[in-house]
């Protein structure tokens, strides 16, 4: 008789906390720009949801970290399909004929009028971005034999966010008018260092909650035999 499947406490929180962070990030998150000054010298600007983007890696990081890989590429699968609908849905409402007596179509257009290209590019770079987030330490768990877990959070971000931060830039926006080589690099250079150094900043409390999840969990998972393909959604541990 086939061991009936491990249930667990917190994991439907959890990826609902994924999502939501996702959606927010990357659909409300993307219309602002925000300008940030840490002193009179030193100003960037970026769009808010570069605040809570790398939540979404934290949060594969106790996935990946607690319940292994096969557990976070079905989040990471479910994060992209909520995605890729919460887009299609926006794009079906920005068509439908407007009431003449709203006033508020032009602003409403001009809000949710991302482009496709940077629609597709924002889904792409997620994918791969979490993927390699989630392959990153669960290989590095099982290479360093459960140690120096700071290394694998702060190491598997840092791959992630790389991966994430280079595809969105470039599908999304190279060669677009007001978009030089030179300033994406300099955009590439600024949203990654802050990636990385949100990570570090958090890494007491994203230590803490992988304590506390472990331990309600009964749960500590090492990927030694799994299959890393992503695209195996139903493959065994």
């Amino acid at each position: 008789m086939e061991k009936a499947p491990k249930a667990y406490k917190y994991i439907d929180y959890i990826m609902a906390a994924f999502v939501t962070v996702l959606l927010i990030s990357n659909i409300v998150g993307s219309i602002k720009i925000t300008k940030i000054c840490l002193w009179d010298e030193f100003c960037f600007s970026a769009t808010t949801g570069l605040f809570l983007f790398p939540a979404s890696y934290l949060i594969g990081d106790l996935l990946t970290e607690v319940y292994g890989y096969s557990k976070s590429r079905k989040v990471i699968w479910t994060g992209f399909a909520c995605l890729l609908a919460t887009n299609l849905i926006i794009l079906f409402f920005r068509f439908l004929p407007s009431d003449p007596s709203w006033g508020l179509e032009a602003e409403y257009t001009k809000i949710f009028s991302q482009s496709l290209r940077v629609s597709l590019a924002s889904m792409v770079a997620y994918f791969c971005g979490e993927f390699t987030n989630s392959l990153v330490i669960a290989k590095l768990k099982v290479l360093t034999k459960g140690k120096y877990q700071a290394l694998r959070i702060i190491g598997s971000t840092a791959a992630g966010e790389l991966v994430d931060s280079i595809l969105i830039l470039f599908l999304g926006f190279y060669g677009a008018p007001g978009y030089p080589l030179e300033l994406m690099l300099k955009v590439l250079v600024v949203n990654y260092s802050f990636k990385v150094a949100w990570e570090i900043v958090f890494y007491p409390v994203t230590k803490q909650l992988l304590k506390f999840l472990k331990k309600a969990e009964s749960e500590d998972y090492y990927d030694i035999n799994t299959d890393f393909n992503p695209f195996h959604l139903e493959a065994k541990k």
